[in-house]
């Protein structure tokens, strides 16, 4: 099983500053935590996000025309800042590894939202997302 551990977005985050030198200690606890993932066989990615400012997006009309608009986008709450992608056996694993997640912001309020990713197996006969007559 594949999940998606996203650290949403805050308006520090959105400011895309360069990291001060009151940022290496979430540095060093993140760097330490994802090591420590790797080691154990679960971490496939992670990485942070630049700002939105640097991003577009594409929205897909019913007429099939498409439509680009360019960051920045207004609602923090709703974007992603960075993301963690673990492979685990179970979702009680997935809980544990998510709950020992470092705060990335610490000091702020921050939300930190864990998403299973789909797997070919669900859309295969008898799977969750099957197609069934």
């Amino acid at each position: 099983m594949r999940f998606m551990i996203q650290v949403r977005a805050t308006a520090t985050s959105e400011r895309g500053d360069p990291p001060g030198p009151e940022l290496q200690p979430v540095f060093e606890q993140m760097g330490s935590f994802h090591e420590e993932m790797a080691r154990a066989g679960v971490l496939l990615d992670a990485a942070g996000l630049r700002p939105s400012r640097d991003g577009w997006r594409q929205h897909y009309r019913p007429d099939g025309r498409r439509e680009i608009v360019d960051g920045p986008f207004a609602e923090t709450k709703e974007l992603i800042a960075g993301y963690t992608l673990i492979q685990v056996r179970s979702v009680e694993e997935a809980q544990a590894w998510a709950s020992r997640f470092p705060n990335p912001f610490p000091g702020q309020d921050c939300v930190v939202e864990v998403r299973r990713l789909y797997e070919d197996a669900d859309f295969a006969p008898g799977g969750d997302m099957a197609f069934r007559a």
